[in-house]
């Protein structure tokens, strides 16, 4: 199984415009075969090391590096990327695999 935990850091303000686009793009990515988990998560209240307003993290686990490969290479994530790019300050990806 492979493990992906993507850091999102929005534009100041953006997060929530990115979320929407995130949300709108999610039932396409579980139809994906491979795809066990995928979605995004942000602080709870009162966290001790809080990433802030405009950073969210994506959790995703796939079945194969092939699955998580075909999912990159998807249609519907070239056109997310593409609504969401210019609102995006950084991203980190890592991927990952049970220890």
């Amino acid at each position: 199984m492979i493990h992906v935990l993507a850091v999102i850091t929005a534009k100041p303000g953006q997060r929530a415009t990115i979320l929407a686009a995130f949300h709108a793009n999610i039932p396409a990515v579980h139809a994906e075969a491979g795809c066990i988990e995928y979605g995004p998560v942000i602080d709870a209240a009162n966290s001790p090391a809080p990433y802030g307003d405009d950073t969210f993290v994506v959790v995703e686990k796939w079945e194969s590096a092939d699955h998580l490969k075909a999912h990159a290479a998807s249609a519907h994530m070239a056109a997310y990327a593409a609504k969401t790019r210019e609102l995006i300050a950084t991203r980190t990806i890592h991927i990952m695999q049970n220890g």
